[in-house]
């Protein structure tokens, strides 16, 4: 689903003074909720994907695939670039073996010329970083894989 897409959506619900939209396209499930805290026009788009593996596909497990099993993966909310940090200058904000809490900002996505954070939904310690500073990621794309704590 594309940021366009997704920006008619928004505007969609404005339109309409709708609170919740859930939307399924192209095997991508997004859920667009407006809460009372947010500012006019500020929308939390929580990604839902979900992916079938064929009976029996896989091989033996190697170091990644035991990563995987131990720890959660932070998908991408939206198209963009993903910034480990909130300028060239600071600290990332967080580093792998990182312990982090619900809330805590995990980076930065720029889609539209906005700074978007991105907030861990669960606290846990950060396993592996799976995208570079400044690399585009796509919606959904998995971004952390945290271990729940």
């Amino acid at each position: 689903m594309s940021i366009k897409r997704i920006k008619e959506l928004v505007d969609l619900m404005n339109e309409n003074d709708l609170s919740e939209m859930e939307v399924e396209q192209e095997g991508f499930k997004v859920k667009l909720v407006k809460t009372r805290n947010m500012t006019a026009g500020e929308v939390s788009i929580i990604p839902q994907t979900s992916v079938q593996v064929p009976a029996g596909a896989g091989s033996a497990p190697s170091g990644e695939d035991q990563n995987k099993k131990r720890g959660k993966e932070v998908p991408s909310p939206m198209v963009g670039t993903f910034y480990r940090a909130a300028s060239p200058e600071s600290e990332s904000y967080v580093n792998e073996g990182d312990v982090v809490q619900k809330g805590d900002v995990l980076c930065i996505i720029e889609a539209m010329k906005l700074m978007n954070e991105v907030k861990a939904e669960f606290g846990g310690r950060v396993i592996e970083i799976l995208v570079e500073n400044a690399e585009s990621v796509e919606f959904g794309q998995a971004l952390f894989l945290i271990e729940p704590i």
